[in-house]
């Protein structure tokens, strides 16, 4: 009887402490608990899961939590474009925000054929640290590097690079904007998808000394800006750029332009 006394004390001893141990954590994840905003849930399951970081935000979860408490815009993921932006906008209750598609593009043109290079660089394959080395390569003190950064960190793998400049495949990019944050020259830009003319040129040097090191960078003759009749093309810096509130996609930029870098 003793021994089975011996036994049954500390057996149920530990059974008394598990479940008041079980009480306790029941008690603490019921005060400690989060509460979780349905609303994000909801926005998380209509976001892309692309997690790119293109709102700024660390992925789709972290921007669906933002947007259910305010912090961030219904059409804040570039990626889904005006089709999730109505879609979180319905789970919110607010009114669609008109949201349009963006796609990057590589406002430079000069490839090895085009432009001049003031040294052979023999380092990282990394634009940042080439252009630690007196800007990069290339004469042009904003010509592309052509080392493939923006192209390494391209979550939908939409640029590559060829003849030494990094090239943007429109149907695969999803206008995150990732790689227009990894430029170390500032050379990408997010144009609406629809877009089908661009600059193809950011040099700000005077024509004059443009010709001395690039076949094709913009000399500002303003050209462009005559013949186009909706009035969406200005020369700033020496560099031509276009609105794209007014542009009408006619052609006409890219027809009289002399050097050619006004692409369709």
């Amino acid at each position: 009887m003793e021994m089975l006394k011996e036994i049954l004390t500390p057996a149920i001893v530990f059974i008394l402490l598990g479940v008041l141990m079980g009480v306790l954590l029941a008690v603490a994840t019921k005060v400690f608990s989060v509460k979780v905003d349905e609303r994000a849930e909801a926005i998380g399951s209509v976001l892309p899961g692309a997690n790119c970081g293109g709102c700024g935000y660390a992925g789709c979860s972290a921007l669906a939590e933002a947007i259910a408490k305010g912090e961030a815009k219904v059409s804040a993921c570039t990626v889904g474009g005006a089709e999730v932006a109505a879609k979180v906008a319905e789970i919110m209750g607010v009114e669609a925000e008109s949201a349009v598609k963006m796609r990057a593009q590589v406002m430079c043109s000069g490839t090895h054929d085009n432009a001049l290079k003031k040294y052979v660089y023999e380092g990282a394959d990394d634009c940042a640290a080439a252009a630690r080395l007196g800007g990069g390569d290339k004469m042009c003190p904003v010509g592309c590097i052509g080392l493939g950064t923006c192209a390494a960190h391209c979550p939908f793998e939409a640029i590559v690079v060829d003849n030494g400049i990094a090239v943007v495949d429109p149907k695969k990019c999803a206008g995150c904007g990732v790689c227009v944050a990894h430029c170390p020259k500032g050379l990408i830009k997010l144009i609406p998808a629809e877009a089908n003319a661009w600059v193809g040129c950011s040099c700000y040097d005077a024509g004059r000394l443009t010709r001395t090191y690039c076949d094709v960078g913009c000399i500002g003759c303003k050209l462009c800006v005559k013949v186009c009749e909706a009035g969406a093309i200005t020369v700033d810096k020496h560099v031509a750029k276009i609105d794209y509130n007014k542009c009408t996609f006619c052609g006409k930029c890219a027809e009289k332009c002399p050097r050619k870098i006004i692409k369709l």
